[in-house]
């Protein structure tokens, strides 16, 4: 089968298509038949930095949408030809690739294999931040970075639905602001100096509820724009900075909160639980209350070129590569 491989850490060009063996799943496990794979930002730091990279050569690939191609042992409820979308540890640059039975699943009725492809990662993520850990209640403000995004574009559209009071985005270029706009945000920042806008925006009073993926600088930024009571949900490091430490001298003065939400953690850790939010997430595609367009679409040999779009941060929505 065809894949695409690195065997050493650098920039795009070190991602070099291959053929291997087909895999074949043990129990527990499904192989998949891959239509097409997500491209994720964490897919650029496996790359470059050697995120969750165990050892080398290693083939990036977090979510996938095909059918299903074979099931292993104790597996039940998948069958082959089923067409399925699944959460990858690894692997998904691949027409063929082996996912955990517990994160494989079936498409809703009327959903295309393209439009499955932007679901696994991106919806389940979302819906955590919106409602499971960030507890956003109507009447609210929320301050989500990376608005333009994957994950930002369907955090606006659910934010707004929840009944936000108001849905602030902060985006790295002019460009992006309008993207973000059309998707739920009522005010857009551009760069790292938001925190003042913020706070003007809100008549000095903060946000309730902070959404950072970038950690570093942009998380402590992120903290200092929150109202009293209000909280903070982590769900990345893009600038690669120390891991953030919070205490007393930061939290108690207003009644601040932090808190964190990984998918790839939650599904080693609690395969069912992100089965039930991907099923609560999936139904807010099916049911209309959000739209997760494709901006870019790659042919698999041409990887190398999706992480160059998303690395030059002119990216928005979300990047597949076509595989089958």
């Amino acid at each position: 089968m065809r894949a695409v491989e690195f065997q050493e850490y650098g920039g795009p060009e070190v991602l070099t298509a291959v053929e291997r063996a087909v895999p074949e799943p043990g129990p527990g496990q499904v192989s998949i038949d891959v239509a097409y794979a997500g491209v994720n930002f964490a897919d650029l730091k496996a790359r470059a930095e050697g995120y969750r990279v165990p050892s080398l050569p290693f083939r990036p690939g977090l979510e996938v949408s095909g059918r299903v191609r074979a099931v292993g042992a104790e597996v039940t409820g998948l069958r082959p030809g089923q067409e399925v979308a699944a959460l990858t540890d690894r692997g998904g640059y691949a027409e063929t690739v082996v996912a955990a039975a517990a994160t494989v699943f079936p498409l809703p009725e009327g959903m295309d294999l393209r439009r499955a492809a932007t679901l696994p990662t991106v919806l389940p993520t979302a819906h955590a931040l919106v409602h499971e850990v960030g507890r956003l209640r109507a009447g609210e403000t929320v301050l989500v970075q990376g608005a333009a995004g994957g994950i930002g574009t369907v955090v606006g559209q659910l934010a707004k639905a929840a009944g936000a009071g108001a849905v602030l985005g902060v985006v790295s270029t002019a460009a992006k602001a309008g993207y973000a706009r059309r998707h739920g945000y009522d005010e857009v920042f551009v760069g790292p100096d938001f925190a003042a806008e913020v706070r003007r925006t809100t008549g000095g009073r903060g946000v309730d509820l902070a959404l950072d993926p970038v950690g570093g600088d942009t998380f402590r930024r992120g903290l200092s724009a929150l109202a009293v009571f209000g909280r903070l949900v982590s769900f990345g490091n893009a600038s690669s900075a120390e891991p953030w430490q919070v205490g007393q001298p930061e939290l108690y003065p207003s009644g601040r909160s932090v808190a964190g939400f990984s998918i790839l953690a939650l599904a080693r850790t609690a395969p069912d639980a992100l089965r039930a939010l991907a099923e609560r997430a999936f139904r807010t595609v099916t049911d209309g209350t959000v739209e997760l367009p494709v901006t870019a679409e790659f042919p698999l040999a041409e990887a190398a070129e999706a992480h160059r779009l998303i690395g030059s941060r002119q990216s928005t929505g979300k990047l597949l590569l076509r595989v089958g």
